[in-house]
């Protein structure tokens, strides 16, 4: 009898066997996908203006597509996003992006995106200028990142500076960071160099009515009455002679 009570708590541990390892938590999944740069801003609630901007400028198609050819990809130097917050565009001028053709609109967007990731303890070591996606007749924007005595790292873009703040997702290939200024390109809003000043028309007319391109060499006004003075003082002598010669004969 005891015999058969142990044959049977036997097969009993065997048949929970199974469903407790069906229910002991395994590994957390890894990613099945690469990351959106959409789904990311959408989640952190606050990019609404920077998400449409993203949209209108098909930027954010363009790096999702980036982002899947990269994925997985172990020689890709993945993307790191600076996301300005909707109190950043607010801060603006109004009219700013209004401003600006769709060309610039797309630079602007591409200047806040750089084609590397960084996670946040690498910016201490990445060598300025750091190049972004948007470029120019110049060659590509850029901006320089550093980090002051309180490890706090600032970007600046040649006409802002900001600190950045907390990342929204830093997973390689992407990184996001939120903050709360926008990039504003040099090449787009630097202070434009001021216009040559106009120079004097060499046929301008001089006060008194004369002008540099019909006066003469200095002098020579003076010179012509001189020489007809003395042309008509040397017909006079010659006159005066004649007649003295007449006279006499």
């Amino acid at each position: 009898m005891a015999r058969r009570i142990a044959v049977a708590a036997a097969f009993l541990a065997l048949a929970a066997f199974p469903a407790a390892l069906a229910q002991s938590p395994g590994p957390a999944a890894a990613p099945t996908g690469p990351p959106n740069v959409t789904a990311i801003l959408e989640k952190g609630g606050q990019y609404t203006t920077f998400m449409r901007l993203m949209k209108e400028t098909q930027q954010d198609t363009q790096l999702n597509s980036q982002l899947n050819s990269s994925f997985g990809n172990n020689g890709g130097g993945g993307y790191t996003v600076f996301a300005p917050t909707d109190n950043a565009f607010n801060n603006l001028k109004p009219g700013t992006l209004n401003s600006l053709t769709q060309q610039q609109q797309v630079s602007l967007v591409q200047g806040h995106i750089l084609p590397q990731y960084y996670a946040m303890d690498s910016f201490q070591t990445a060598s300025n200028p750091v190049r972004t996606q948007a470029s120019g007749r110049d060659g590509p924007y850029t901006l320089n990142i550093t980090s002051d005595t309180n490890n706090q790292v600032n970007v600046s873009s040649g006409v802002v500076e900001v600190r950045i703040n907390n990342a929204l997702f830093s997973t390689k290939p992407l990184a996001v960071y939120s903050v709360d200024k926008v990039l504003l390109p040099l090449e787009l809003f630097g202070a434009k160099a001021p216009a040559p000043a106009p120079t004097a028309s060499a046929g301008k007319p001089k006060k008194g009515g004369s002008s540099d391109a019909a006066s003469g060499p200095a002098g020579s006004d003076d010179s012509a009455s001189s020489g007809a003075a003395s042309g008509r003082a040397v017909g006079l002598s010659v006159a005066g002679l004649a007649a003295a010669l007449a006279y006499l004969l």
